[in-house]
């Protein structure tokens, strides 16, 4: 449903656009506008058939409709913004005309050029951009914290945040995310939340909980909630984590290898949640601190409770350009390493992907963080 109530300002704003300027530039013949407009109905017609009956209609028939509603979606959004763009160099040549001469005696030639440009241009943007969620990069980070009393000198821990499993993200990419992991050889794996998209039932049916069993990390796997968990089914979600060999922590703290405290708090969505300080009030001063918390909206509190180390997820860097620059407005740091006082940073842009299966201008990551004690 998210995908539909997001795409509705394609349906209404962007759709009537594209078509316009897409009339204009095909030939004023039947057999061209006949398809075209043909085209533009059969989406209207699917996606509001999904608006409507997304109850009623099964999972076989609704991913396929979330598929191609989201594309549809994505590309209009790349092509409105190339038509902007060749509405500003319009404007430009009526302000002081330079148009080659070739242009303007072959006026329709050049119209219908340019519109199989835009969507030959776009269709290989969108390829890339599926290619990239498919394909999830390795970023290493290295780390130092201050060792304390604790006996680790070194740590190696692969954090996955926003897995995102459900419609899109299949049984297939759980298992690469976890021969990836894998492949890393890690001590410790951290699970920083959204580790589900909306609907519980699709890991369930898939018995992704199965795959996630098979992660190696001799000092554990751990969890935390995200904001996704508390939207549909969220008793059911909890049980499903908690099947996948995890430790869940809500606004709970361990102690690993009696050397560092690893704090995982409950999502910023529950108002009522804990403070930092009462997590901590209890804790070995000689131990360091790392801070499992799914929304990055805490760095200052991190900070000033002596956190070593802070890893974060949920903005998926906005996952679609321009989106990125609307994140460093939004957030304090949208993506990667900062810091905040003595405290260090990690906001990762996710491994999965909310809505759409593209990414353009950001990855699908899996953080592999190279942690020395000092």
């Amino acid at each position: 449903m998210k995908v539909f109530l997001g795409s509705i300002v394609a349906q209404l704003v962007l759709n009537p656009y594209v078509f316009r300027r897409g009339w204009q530039a095909i030939p004023a013949k039947r057999s061209w506008r006949i398809p075209y407009i043909l085209l533009f109905a059969i989406e209207l017609i699917v996606f509001f058939t999904g608006f409507f009956f997304h109850k009623s209609l099964s999972d076989d028939v609704m991913t396929p409709i979330l598929y191609y509603c989201g594309t549809w979606y994505i590309q209009l959004l790349y092509v409105t913004m190339a038509l902007l763009v060749i509405e500003l160099v319009r404007l430009s040549n009526r302000i002081h005309p330079w148009y080659p001469k070739w242009i303007t005696s072959h006026w329709a030639q050049a119209k219908l050029m340019l519109f199989f440009l835009v969507i030959l241009s776009v269709a290989g943007l969108l390829s890339h951009a599926y290619w990239a969620v498919m394909n999830p990069v390795v970023t290493h980070q290295n780390i130092i914290i201050p060792k304390g009393t604790g006996k680790l000198d070194s740590l190696t821990v692969v954090m996955m945040s926003d897995l995102h499993i459900g419609e899109i993200i299949d049984k297939k990419q759980v298992e690469k995310f976890v021969a990836m992991s894998n492949a890393q050889q890690p001590d410790m794996v951290v699970l920083a939340g959204d580790l589900m998209d909306y609907e519980s039932r699709f890991a369930e049916q898939m018995h992704a909980e199965y795959d996630l069993q098979k992660i190696k990390a001799p000092l554990g796997v751990y969890a935390i909630l995200g904001n996704h968990e508390y939207r549909a089914n969220r008793y059911a979600k909890l049980n499903w984590i908690r099947k996948t060999g995890a430790m869940l922590l809500i606004d709970s703290a361990v102690l690993i290898n009696n050397s560092f405290y690893l704090i995982g708090r409950d999502d910023y969505i529950n108002k009522s949640r804990k403070p930092l300080n009462a997590l901590t009030k209890n804790f070995d001063p000689g131990k360091s601190k790392i801070l499992l918390d799914h929304q990055p909206w805490t760095f200052a509190e991190a900070s000033m409770n002596g956190v070593a180390l802070g890893l974060y997820g949920h903005t998926h860097y906005g996952q679609l350009w321009p989106y990125p620059l609307l994140m460093k407005l939004i957030y304090e740091c949208p993506y990667g390493y900062c810091r905040k006082g003595n405290t260090q940073l990690y906001v990762s842009s996710g491994i999965g992907i909310a809505g759409p299966p593209y990414r353009v201008g950001t990855v699908s990551e899996m953080v592999v963080l190279h942690i020395q004690f000092k």
